[in-house]
C-alpha cells in the first residue's frame, strides 16, 4: 500500500534476472532470454553483447545490486513509522540501500571488465559494504545538521520518521523519559516537534558521538584496505575513502 507498493513491484521486477540466472546461466540462449524479458518489460536497451560471457557477468552484477539496492529501499519503508522494531537493522538497511549500488558496483564493475574475477576480491567487497554504511551514516548526520544551502536540500528525516543514525543512537543512549519524549515528537511536521526532537539529540551530545564514529570508521576502513595485496586495490579503495570522509555535502 503506497509507496512500499512501488518497492514491492522493484522487487518483482529483480526477480526475473534472478530467476533466469537461477535456471538458464550457462544454457546458449540464456542471453536470448535476458533480451527478451527484458523488451517485455521496457527495459530493453542493446543486449546484443550479451552473447559474450564477459557481459554476461556485468549484467548478472548489475542484476544483483539492483534487487540488493531494491531490497534497501524497502526495509528502509517498512522501518519507516516502526523504527523501535528496526533498529537493529539499521546496518542491513544501510547496506542494501546505498552500499551495493553506489560503492560496490562501480568497482565490481571495473573489475570485470578487466578481466578479473570477483570471487577473488571478497575482502574488497566487504570493505566496499562498510564504506557504504559510513556514508549513509553520514548522509543521515547530514540531514539534521548539514547546511541546506551546501548540501542543496533541507533535511525531513525526522518529520518522516526516518531510521536515521542519529535516531537509532538516540534510542540506545536515551533513557525512558528521553525516549518518550523522542516518540511523541519524531515524525511529526510541527517546528516545534522536530526542534524537541533536535534539541534531544543535543542533549545527548550526538554530534560528539558522529564525530567519534566517522574517525572510529574512518581508522577501520584504512586499515583493511591497507591490508589488501593488491597496491591497485588500495589506491582505489583509499581514492572512494578519501572522497567521503568528512563530506559536507
Amino acid at each position: 500500500v503506497g509507496p512500499i507498493a512501488i518497492t514491492d513491484g522493484l522487487i518483482l521486477l529483480t526477480q526475473t534476472s534472478r530467476m533466469l540466472r537461477l535456471y538458464f546461466s550457462g544454457k546458449h540462449y540464456y542471453a536470448d532470454l535476458l533480451d527478451l524479458f527484458n523488451d517485455v518489460t521496457t527495459y530493453a536497451q542493446n543486449w546484443y553483447y550479451f552473447e559474450d560471457n564477459f557481459w554476461q557477468g556485468v549484467i548478472i552484477v548489475i542484476a544483483q545490486v539492483e534487487f540488493l539496492t531494491a531490497s534497501g529501499q524497502l526495509l528502509d519503508q517498512i522501518a519507516t513509522n516502526e523504527v523501535h522494531k528496526y533498529q537493529n537493522n539499521y546496518h542491513n538497511i544501510a547496506e542494501y540501500k546505498t552500499s551495493y549500488c553506489s560503492f560496490y558496483l562501480p568497482v565490481a564493475c571495473a573489475l570485470l571488465l578487466s578481466g578479473q574475477s570477483l570471487h577473488d576480491y571478497v575482502q574488497m567487497k566487504q570493505i566496499l559494504v562498510e564504506m557504504g554504511v559510513y556514508f549513509q551514516a553520514q548522509d543521515d548526520y547530514l540531514d539534521c545538521y548539514g547546511d541546506p544551502t551546501v548540501i542543496g536540500k533541507i533535511g525531513t528525516d525526522i518529520e518522516e520518521f526516518k531510521c536515521s543514525w542519529l535516531f537509532v543512537q538516540a534510542l540506545q543512549r536515551a533513557d525512558d523519559k528521553q525516549k518518550d519524549l523522542l516518540f511523541e515528537n519524531y515524525g511529526k511536521s510541527d517546528p516545534v516537534c522536530v526542534e524537541q526532537v533536535k534539541a534531544l539529540y543535543k542533549g545527548l551530545d550526538l554530534e560528539r558521538a558522529f564525530s567519534e564514529y566517522e574517525r572510529e570508521s574512518y581508522d577501520k576502513l584504512i586499515s583493511n584496505i591497507e591490508a589488501q595485496p593488491s597496491e591497485a586495490i588500495q589506491a582505489v579503495l583509499k581514492y572512494f575513502l578519501h572522497k567521503i570522509y568528512k563530506r559536507r555535502k
